[in-house]
């Protein structure tokens, strides 16, 4: 059933227009709700009784975005409990944004895309002023995925310099990644290239992870604010005072899947370093942010840009792909975190051969993080490069087995999986079905994303074989394990029809 929702204020009470538009794509009148009410009312009765109307599978269309709601915190309200219900979502003619059939999200990239801009990069911009050997050990040791010793060695740079907020948002950085590490975020997220985590219930720290996180947070913004209130300009505080709030809006988002503090704490953020590059106009690190912003939004539809234009970003691809290059060439303390960010951006644009150069040279200066050496396999394989693909994850194969230094802890199931999906994209179906069945059959060890992968994947491969009931024994385990992931909805689909591949 299709709804719509229209708002006339006292300034322009003509509601034609907007009714008008409802009934062209569909709406019944007697299934328009209409409030009429001066700008300054915030109370909505009839907007009220059209949301408790709603059921899954039904559609709510308005006329434009500002007649829903009035503010970007209001809509991301709004549009995770239509997906939480299963309820479409239009924008006039606009395509649906909230849930397709039977309640399946389609999309949550409206507030996730939004708070991004401003997040993605902060909680990696916290390696400012790299003072002494402890602060240098200690982001070795991060870059390298290796977050006890980072923390342990940012801890004893606290107790060095108690007043430095960068101190502090360095452990809480550290705190923070190795919850996302624990889960597999960071892997689904770099190599498999989806967003499946997002997808997820909220991760469950350890209460006593959650309070140090908090604390740290709230020491480094005391001691920036502090040092603000004596000197207004203070470039070093605004600029640690960013990271600080960019740190807790992941924290937030990733973690406790808080949306609306997480886009408070981003708002916050994105605005602190806006002053940075206010009061210094030629500090090239400054402008990561400014760059993931442009890129992020110039990537949303057209009707969805505006959400951008509410908290001042305007939105260009190409403008944001630029500068977080001149970041990744000439910044001073933020060159790495410019070149992971550019290798993930030249990978949305389908560019691996782009990412393979920066790759290798990460890879030269952090040997011991094997989910770059998993990703320059992918890169390969994406360029259509099997042979050096496949030489790739034998790399990872050959560190593990001679126990090199980071990779004991690489389990084996991420190795098969590796290489059974390249192995499934050149049609190496045999070679890819034992891969990815010893990786299966490790499911309960695996993160979400590398098990329900290995189900869909093992399933098309019996589709083309022609082995149609091993195929939906193996679709259907796929829907059981992570039944909200985009997998088991593509399993769904071969429910109903085989798979193909031309």
């Amino acid at each position: 059933m299709k709804y719509g929702c229209a708002r006339i204020s006292t300034i322009d009470r003509n509601a034609d227009m907007q009714l008008k538009a409802l009934q062209r794509a569909g709406v019944e009148k007697k299934n328009i709700f209409k409030d009429e009410l001066s700008r300054a009312a915030a109370k909505r009765p009839a907007l009220l009784r059209c949301l408790k109307r709603l059921h899954a599978g039904d559609t709510l269309i308005v006329w434009k975005l500002d007649r829903l709601a009035r503010s970007v915190r209001d809509l991301i309200v709004m549009v995770d409990d239509f997906n939480r219900r299963g309820v479409n979502f239009r924008i006039d003619r606009a395509s649906v944004i909230g849930a397709g059939p039977r309640g399946r999200p389609v999309s949550k990239r409206l507030p996730g895309a939004l708070v991004f801009s401003a997040v993605l990069a902060l909680p990696l911009l916290a390696q400012t002023s790299l003072v002494g050997s402890l602060v240098d050990r200690g982001f070795d040791h991060f870059y390298n995925l290796e977050y006890p010793e980072a923390i342990a060695d940012f801890s004893k740079a606290v107790a060095q310099n108690p007043t430095d907020p960068e101190m502090h948002n360095h452990v809480a950085q550290c705190l923070v990644f190795q919850e996302m590490f624990r889960n597999g975020a960071l892997e689904s997220e770099m190599v498999n290239g989806n967003n499946s985590f997002l997808r997820r219930p909220k991760m469950n720290p350890s209460p006593e992870t959650e309070k140090r996180f908090l604390d740290e947070i709230s020491k480094a913004l005391a001691l920036a604010q502090a040092s603000l209130a004596k000197n207004p300009k203070d470039t070093a505080a605004l600029y640690a005072m960013g990271v600080s709030y960019g740190l807790r809006s992941n924290f937030y988002w990733v973690v406790k899947k808080a949306w609306h503090d997480s886009l408070r704490d981003a708002t916050s953020a994105r605005h602190a370093c806006s002053r940075v590059e206010e009061f210094q106009p030629n500090n090239v690190d400054a402008r990561l942010v400014e760059g993931l912003d442009d890129y992020i939004v110039g990537s949303l539809p057209l009707q969805f840009r505006m959400l951008g234009f509410l908290i001042g970003i305007h939105g260009d691809k190409e403008k944001g792909i630029r500068l977080v290059k001149d970041v990744a060439e000439h910044g001073e303390t933020d060159r790495t975190d410019a070149q992971i960010l550019l290798g993930a951006l030249y990978r949305r644009e389908n560019k691996p051969q782009l990412v393979v150069p920066l790759v290798v040279d990460l890879i030269r200066r952090y040997p011991r993080n094997f989910i770059l050496r998993l990703e320059l396999s992918q890169m390969y394989s994406m360029s259509g490069d099997k042979a050096h693909s496949i030489e790739a994850v034998e790399e990872v194969a050959r560190l593990k087995r001679s126990h090199a230094p980071g990779y004991d802890r690489v389990p084996w199931e991420k190795i098969y999986f590796q290489e059974g999906i390249i192995q499934f994209w050149y049609r190496d179906l045999d070679q890819a079905l034992d891969n990815l069945t010893k990786v299966a059959a490790a499911s309960g060890e695996v993160d979400l994303n590398t098990g329900v992968s290995a189900y869909l994947r093992i399933g098309q491969i019996y589709d083309m074989k022609g082995q149609r009931a091993q195929a939906l024994t193996f679709y259907k385990k796929a829907i059981a394990y992570a039944p909200q992931s985009d997998a088991a909805q593509e399993s769904k689909r071969y429910l109903a029809a085989p798979y193909h591949r031309g």
